[in-house]
């Protein structure tokens, strides 16, 4: 009897290891491919030309227009610490804004830049050579690089959401 039993369960334990896996890069893969068709048309829509940013000679999706140089130029890495107002929004799957999700007013908070969403980091880093301080900067941050899946209730923004930064930076400390 107890031989019966081991067999059913060594059969239940092998059954329920045969399981699907969920492929993480595939699932990034075609988040990106839709994330960047939205940020491509709404660039398109709205005649916005911006650059893509590339890392190791592959597209990450984030795009940039720097609206205004600054003064000087700047070095970013990831420990540089930046001082920045911002006002954020989210392309909606319509192709449209939302409404205003997140800005900052009279307080600019400072951040280190490595602390900060992937979208900041990559899209800093690659202005490096012309935007300095009181630079402006719109970047267009496919999901994989600001929240990803997870929906952030605080800013009323669902997974996968795909954002716009209207950045100003103040200053830059290395």
């Amino acid at each position: 009897m107890n031989r019966i039993l081991l067999i059913v369960l060594l059969a239940a334990a092998g059954l329920s290891s045969c399981t699907k896996t969920v492929d993480v890069k595939a699932q990034i893969s075609a988040q990106l491919i839709k994330d960047d068709q939205l940020i491509t048309t709404y660039l398109k829509n709205n005649n916005i030309t911006a650059s893509v940013i590339d890392s190791a000679g592959v597209s990450t999706g984030i795009y940039y227009k720097i609206d205004t140089a600054g003064t000087g130029t700047g070095l970013f890495t990831s420990s540089t610490q930046v001082t920045v107002g911002w006002i954020a929004w989210q392309i909606k799957q319509d192709g449209t804004l939302s409404g205003v999700i997140q800005q900052t007013d009279t307080f600019h908070p400072t951040f280190i830049l490595g602390e900060t969403i992937r979208g900041w980091q990559f899209g800093f880093e690659d202005t490096k050579n012309s935007l300095g301080p009181g630079g402006i900067i719109t970047l267009y941050v496919p999901s994989h690089y600001a929240y990803g899946p997870f929906p952030q209730s605080s800013l009323g923004l669902p997974a996968n959401a795909v954002l716009v930064f209207h950045i100003t930076l103040y200053s830059i400390t290395n």
